[in-house]
């Protein structure tokens, strides 16, 4: 566990301490970070709970972020839900009992997030939660379990758009919890879009044309634990490598699955199978594909950002906006030709324009909100 020295705290009216440990929240906090700049009456302290510590999952995003090595980095790891948790629980308890911050901040829907809210609300510290009012209803789902525990440990819910506001009024969250401040995502898009441009040099890496591949991720336990649905995605993907190149930057959950189940065999040797990518590389990407297949729900956001359609391979998304724009299509994994030809009818499709996430000022609206209260 890493302890950095922080300047005295008689300086700052407000302490604030961040809890990451997944990619989707290094880039959220990212946002945050870069933000801080404008608010010199803030302290803030970032805490990594090491879910991810690969040097692809974790190291390389704080490299190409721009934002600093984590105060506290606990090393937790991987293990199963209630493990991981639990090791979690206690490591940020211990620390926020010495730190005792004015806010805790938590992102998104992961262990870390609900270890980082659980731990805060039982010691009276105020939780406040970044993309609060997302739900798939869908209870299998662990995201789904997280993100609801957090939104009612929560004193502060920051909805990224007006289906999550809905859906925190129907639970019965009092108006002055609820602040519509548009998604951080879209702020980090923004500003790393022009980044990736001008750093990063995949594409000539890989000899890629812009609008001339598919960009796809598969992560989600739902489609790597069901050999039938990892399978039925992944003969899909080998029918759409024959018409052009799919790319497939791998996590490590899916290429263990891929390994254990067998899938890959010789109908699949088109697919082009990357290592995780930095998220500079990713970016790039996913801004000059011409389509993207995903089970991700940041990256259906940042095929939006990106204006690049987007097939979603499962039963629901969070993000229900972007099927309502046509942006995006949901297409679960029951066939691989259903899917294949689901690919082939999106490549066509182009969506509305409009802005459901805000307008790139999420990030300085949060602060401006945990500074008032």
């Amino acid at each position: 566990m890493q302890r950095l020295l922080a300047p005295e705290d008689s300086v700052y009216l407000v302490k604030i301490i961040s809890i990451i440990g997944a990619r989707p929240q290094f880039i959220k906090a990212a946002a945050i970070v870069r933000s801080m700049g404008s608010f010199s009456e803030v302290h803030h302290t970032l805490m990594h709970t090491g879910q991810h510590y690969d040097d692809n999952m974790s190291r390389i995003f704080f490299d190409q972020l721009e934002i600093p090595e984590p105060d506290f980095n606990l090393g937790i790891g991987s293990g199963s839900h209630g493990v991981q948790t639990g090791r979690m629980l206690k490591a940020i308890e211990r620390l926020l009992l010495q730190i005792m911050p004015d806010w805790v901040l938590v992102y998104g829907d992961t262990n870390s997030t609900l270890a980082g809210a659980l731990a805060a609300v039982k010691l009276h510290i105020p939780v406040a939660h970044v993309e609060a009012g997302l739900r798939s209803f869908n209870r299998c789902m662990p995201e789904e379990i997280n993100r609801v525990l957090t939104d009612h440990a929560s004193d502060l819910l920051f909805a990224p758009t007006e289906a999550s506001v809905s859906n925190l009024q129907h639970e019965g969250f009092s108006a002055g919890q609820i602040l519509r401040v548009g998604d951080v995502m879209y702020d980090a898009a923004l500003f790393y879009g022009v980044k990736a441009e001008r750093e990063s040099r995949i594409l000539k890496a890989l000899n890629l044309q812009p609008r001339q591949y598919v960009l796809a991720t598969i992560h989600r336990a739902e489609n790597t634990d069901d050999t039938r649905r990892l399978c039925t995605i992944f003969e899909a993907l080998a029918l759409t490598a024959k018409e052009m190149p799919v790319i497939l930057p791998l996590h490590p959950r899916t290429r263990e699955a891929l390994k254990r189940e067998k899938v890959l065999g010789q109908e699949s040797e088109n697919l082009l199978l990357l290592e995780p990518v930095g998220y500079l590389d990713m970016v790039m990407l996913e801004k000059h594909a011409v389509l993207i297949a995903t089970d991700s729900g940041g990256v259906q956001k940042e095929a939006f950002f990106y204006e690049v359609p987007c097939v979603t391979l499962r039963n629901e998304t969070e993000w229900v906006e972007l099927i309502e724009m046509g942006w995006n299509r949901l297409v679960p994994p029951v066939s691989a030709a259903s899917v294949f030809a689901e690919i082939m009818d999106m490549l066509a499709q182009q969506g509305s324009s409009g802005f459901p996430y805000g307008r790139g000022d999420a990030a300085v609206q949060i602060l401006h909100e945990l500074i008032s209260h």
